[in-house]
């Protein structure tokens, strides 16, 4: 794999091993990050080591673990999941664990680190994703990252007792 990095952000992306599985539990269950997600149930230990052997070992998903340049501290993650080889496409998810890491730019960078991985590495066309249509500050970072509104998906989801909108974005190769 080529070496992903944003001195300006300093920041980089590297495979996501077995070792961070305890720090992706932690992460995806605070309630900072879990808030911002259509599966809202609390993640496992148990249920990320099977999303690793069935996602992950089989190609289905791509993960990488955003990490800061000086320190290489850990600081969230990023994913292409349902990779699709016949359209070439997948779908794209982010969060940002560390609470210092949030409102930086950190995001908006390592989306855009993905879509640069997705398109030279992984050969694809298109990466779509799914987001709360009132998660204002995620939208302007996805589009500060190439991606673009496609659609509005009307009380799609409901989380707690509440149906919310989807917002389908899309970044395409050039």
């Amino acid at each position: 794999m080529r070496e992903y990095r944003d001195d300006r952000t300093g920041i980089y992306l590297r495979l996501m091993g077995p070792q961070d599985t305890d720090l992706i539990v932690t992460w995806r269950n605070k309630d900072a990050v879990r808030k911002n997600f259509i599966y809202q149930k609390l993640f496992t230990r148990e249920g990320h080591e099977a999303w690793i052997r069935e996602k992950v070992q089989t190609g289905q998903v791509v993960q990488m673990i955003i990490c800061d340049c000086g320190s290489q501290r850990p600081l969230g993650s990023v994913y292409i999941r349902d990779i699709d080889r016949e359209h070439n496409k997948a779908e794209y998810g982010i969060f940002i664990g560390e609470d210092d890491a949030r409102g930086r730019g950190v995001g908006t960078a390592a989306a855009r680190l993905m879509l640069r991985y997705c398109f030279e590495e992984e050969g694809l066309h298109r990466v779509y994703l799914r987001a709360f249509a009132d998660n204002l500050q995620a939208i302007r970072s996805y589009e500060k990252a190439g991606f673009v509104r496609e659609g509005l998906l009307k009380d799609d989801v409901c989380i707690r007792g509440q149906y919310r909108d989807i917002l389908w974005m899309a970044a395409v190769a050039e």
